[in-house]
């Protein structure tokens, strides 16, 4: 066996299990879907809502949609609703969602979890209201972010909280997701 000790890195820690689960602690709450894909020669197509496949997901109602986009080196957030979830869906790209949750009678209280939304991978995830979040795209184009928020938006009194991203508000050193392009300093 090779002697590393006196290199001074970190060994990598264990991320998955042998069948592809993420090992991470889940924030109470935050759901996260793989979408059900039907590629053939023409295309694909992949299912958004279907309620009958997942109520989990979809208990409440749909009552509001819009796709966003996060241009190519950039992120969004932090922000926090105060009622809301959002239900966001990947279209295209690629991004990395982290997540802080700020609820004081959550199990999960000041727990951060990262969500990677990918075309190859997890393509949906909920954010419940009182949790952080911030999204970085990590593709090298503009990505396309589909969400179907449980309340629609108020245009008199938004139900959002904003940080900037490198507050120190939230324990997260949000850098170390930089894709290395983006990196503060390089």
């Amino acid at each position: 066996m090779i002697e590393f000790d006196n290199l001074g890195g970190e060994w990598d820690q264990r991320t998955v299990t042998a069948a592809g689960e993420s090992v991470q602690s889940k924030i109470a709450g935050v759901l996260t879907r793989v979408v059900a894909t039907h590629p053939d020669h023409r295309g694909r197509l992949f299912e958004v809502f279907n309620p009958a496949n997942d109520p989990e997901y979809w208990i409440e109602p749909i009552v509001h949609g819009y796709v966003f986009t996060i241009r190519q080196n950039t992120l969004k957030g932090w922000g926090v609703h105060g009622h809301k979830t959002d239900r966001y869906c990947l279209i295209h790209g690629e991004v990395v969602v982290l997540l802080f949750d700020a609820r004081p009678a959550s199990e999960t209280y000041q727990l951060v979890q990262v969500v990677a939304l990918s075309t190859e991978g997890t393509q949906m995830v909920q954010i419940p209201a009182g949790v952080w979040h911030l999204s970085i795209n990590v593709a090298p184009h503009e990505t396309q972010i589909l969400n179907f928020p449980t309340a629609t938006y108020d245009y008199d009194e938004p139900d959002r909280i904003t940080l900037p991203w490198d507050t120190d508000q939230i324990p997260i050193d949000v850098a170390r997701y930089f894709p290395r392009q983006m990196r503060p300093g390089q």
